[in-house]
């Protein structure tokens, strides 16, 4: 079967007329496609290792909690999205529409991003420039690669501050650095793992980083916290769950699936008995434990992957290729159980 890469399409902000009113950013924004706690909970429960920031939020053990009263429904709706689409089965971005990680040294230069208005607000939003600006003093480093696909994500974190930085449609030209949209977050290891404001560089405001699969990860065949999950219906913009923080679904249906909505793999199936990619196999363990949240829409259910881009530049080979052993990315997912997954409660996990 041939399969071309999943695009989507660049989404317009989508929020409440109160938080609209409210922003001086403009809104939410999408990203990457298919294809942060209270006081008390913070710092000892949050790991920020190279360019990835691991909340509690994505770290939780899901296989002991409860189910949503309309559990099956939306299981249902979510397999239809797979199945309808793309020979049934699901996107692992592997090449295109991923995610983007760079790390910043304490001495990397500084740059400030040029903001380019995509969504056609028709200004520039305070919170990107001045006093605290979004996109001013940003240490990108020189080998920095944006994410291939039409989103172009880009995550900078720099250890050394503790701040990390997610950018939409970046773009490197002769002229500098430049994005759409994204965001900082300060205090990164002890955040909740979203933007604040509207930032950021996905519809739900969380950080996309840190639910992508990495490289390593997928080589040592074990993945210790949730995965993002991008799918093309989202539930009415209105209604979302934590940890997302904003939404720019529209269904308004009995079944429909709230932006960050967590699903879990039954934790009495056989993983093994299913025979998947190994890779695939390592996805359906992590989601037994750690479950997906949905965190984005896209043109298909879609699990998104580190970007190997930045290791072709410098070596010629995307690691993905033998991390894959041969598979095409189109058919890593192949035979996943959608079927059985069990959505948890609305806001399960959000800290009193």
């Amino acid at each position: 079967m041939t399969r071309r890469p999943v695009r989507r399409r660049a989404l317009r902000p989508a929020m409440s007329a109160a938080l609209a009113l409210a922003l001086l950013t403009g809104g939410a924004v999408a990203s990457a496609d298919a294809q942060p706690l209270d006081a008390a909970e913070t710092t000892s429960s949050t790991e920020a290792s190279g360019s990835v920031l691991r909340t509690k939020a994505f770290t939780k053990d899901v296989s002991k909690a409860p189910l949503h009263p309309n559990s099956r429904a939306m299981v249902q709706n979510l397999d239809h999205q797979v199945t309808s689409r793309y020979g049934g089965v699901a996107a692992f971005n592997a090449y295109k529409y991923n995610v983007s990680l760079a790390t910043a040294s304490s001495s990397q230069k500084r740059v400030d991003v040029r903001f380019t208005d995509c969504q056609r607000k028709g200004y520039t939003p305070k919170s990107l420039y001045g006093p605290q600006g979004h996109f001013e003093d940003v240490p990108i480093p020189a080998d920095a690669i944006p994410a291939g696909g039409s989103d172009g994500q880009l995550t900078v974190y720099s250890p050394s501050e503790d701040r990390l930085w997610e950018f939409w449609k970046a773009q490197k030209t002769s002229s500098g650095w430049s994005a759409c949209w994204g965001g900082r977050v300060d205090k990164a290891s002890q955040s909740q793992g979203y933007f604040p404001d509207g930032m950021g560089a996905s519809a739900s405001g969380l950080a996309v980083s840190q639910g992508a699969v990495r490289v390593q990860e997928a080589q040592a065949r074990r993945i210790d916290h949730a995965l993002t999950l991008a799918i093309p219906t989202i539930g009415h913009w209105k209604d979302w769950s934590y940890p997302a923080q904003r939404s720019d679904g529209s269904d308004k249906s009995s079944s429909a699936i709230p932006m960050g909505t967590r699903f879990r793999l039954d934790p009495s199936l056989d993983v093994e008995s299913l025979h998947l990619h190994p890779v695939a196999e390592a996805i359906a363990v992590a989601v037994q434990k750690y479950g997906f949240i949905v965190s984005d829409r896209s043109g298909a259910v879609a699990v998104s992957a580190e970007s190997g881009d930045a290791v072709q530049a410098k070596t010629g080979k995307n690691p993905w290729k033998a991390t894959l052993g041969g598979t095409p990315s189109y058919s890593v997912m192949e035979g996943f159980p959608w079927d059985r997954l069990q959505a948890l409660p609305e806001d399960w996990g959000k800290p009193s």
